[in-house]
């Protein structure tokens, strides 16, 4: 068993805030290159990034969901592609830590182990001796070329009864990578697809994903841990959302940065500054910027006060986390747009940061468990009193 020091929230946020000029330095190199620059993810796991949901018997630090948020939104303001791989990461470690604790020991037996993963059953698996046999691709699976394992999600089909989705935790060199990504926004994230072709998985490391879904774990050290009792999907929407305020962040910081030496032009404006068509537009994007925090700060708060007390989570509070990560995205988003919209016709160079943040926003956006509006239609329809019509709550 290993031992460690574990750093603070605030500790953690100020290591998140030091590595901000480096992903900077580092941003244009991942869009161009399609995957996070081994730099950065080396200096991610100097400053104990990748540890966050790691248990602190392997010597992880066990953070809670608001440090999660506060960490992401920092490293979000130095590049958006870097903090969606490490929030990734964050999610299926915290899901291999409801896994048998044999296989705990396993998968954690890597120090700084990362692990990518999907919620989308786009594979087959097959029932044998000992395990199963899957088949099949998954698209979308960011951070896989410095992944060490996958959790994956197929469809297991039995000789007799419905087929069930099932949860597994594989080996990322027993996959293969499809270099797939070329894309719009997120560029840096290289989430390739990943493919496997009888591909043995022996039952310890294969978890029915209802099972999952309503909380029930096979870890036995982890059950009274208060961060591995909260259900996955609250997990999963707070552990997301700090990206996602930092990409706000990021786009406020750089519009202020270019600020001071720039006109409107054909205007008789000197200064963007002095026209209050900017003060307007400037205070209503941090306006909103505001929110979105308010609502990524409350989901995380949630989440932890109710893993703390381990009080159930109703049907509502389950749906309205996702509410809330809707609606840090759609927030978020409209800040970047105002801001991107009044930087004027030279933002479109590829060397001034603020149409990457753009384009990183949108493709965030479109996330299909992130989308404003399907997160705030599963809301709105709970509250109408009808039954969810998704397991993913």
């Amino acid at each position: 068993m290993l031992t460690t020091d574990v750093p603070t929230r605030d500790q953690l946020v100020g290591r998140a805030s030091e590595l901000v000029p480096l992903l900077r330095e580092n941003a244009a190199w991942s869009e161009e290159n399609r995957r996070i620059h081994q730099d950065s993810i080396d200096a991610l796991a100097d400053a104990g990034i990748f540890k966050l949901r790691t248990p602190a018997r392997y010597g992880g630090y066990e953070a809670d969901t608001r440090t999660l948020v506060e960490v992401a939104a920092e490293l979000g303001r130095g590049d958006a592609s870097t903090a969606w791989v490490a929030s990734v990461y964050w999610i299926p470690t915290f899901m291999a830590c409801l896994f048998p604790d044999e296989v705990q020991d396993e998968v954690f037996s890597t120090p700084d182990v990362r692990i990518c993963g999907t919620l989308s059953p786009s594979a087959m698996a097959t029932p044998v001796d000992g395990g199963i046999v899957v088949n099949g691709k998954w698209g979308f699976i960011s951070g896989a070329h410095h992944a060490h394992w996958q959790e994956i999600i197929a469809v297991l089909v039995p000789p007799e009864g419905e087929p069930m989705p099932v949860m597994a935790l594989v080996p990322i060199s027993e996959l293969q990578i499809i270099d797939d990504w070329h894309t719009s926004g997120l560029k840096g994230t290289g989430s390739v697809s990943t493919a496997a072709q009888n591909l043995f998985v022996p039952s310890a490391r294969v978890i029915p994903l209802p099972a999952i879904l309503m909380g029930q774990y096979a870890s036995k050290i982890n059950a009274n841990s208060p961060i591995y009792r909260a259900p996955l999907l609250p997990v999963a929407s707070a552990s997301s959302v700090g990206t996602v305020v930092g990409l706000a962040r990021a786009a406020k910081d750089a519009f202020f940065e270019r600020l001071p030496d720039r006109k409107i032009t054909y205007t008789g404006y000197g200064s963007q500054a002095e026209a209050p068509l900017t003060h307007l537009q400037v205070a209503e994007a941090a306006a909103k910027l505001d929110q979105a925090e308010f609502h990524a700060l409350r989901l995380a708060t949630t989440v932890d006060t109710k893993a703390v007390d381990g009080s159930e989570w109703t049907l509502e509070q389950r749906v309205k986390a996702r509410a809330d990560m809707g609606q840090v995205v759609k927030l978020a988003k409209e800040s970047v747009e105002i801001l991107a919209g009044a930087s004027g016709g030279s933002s479109i160079y590829s060397n001034v940061p603020i149409q990457r943040i753009a384009r990183d926003i949108q493709a965030v956006n479109l996330h299909a468990l992130m989308h404003p509006d399907t997160n705030a239609e599963l809301y709105g329809r709970v509250l109408c009193g009808l039954a969810p019509d998704t397991l993913y709550i």
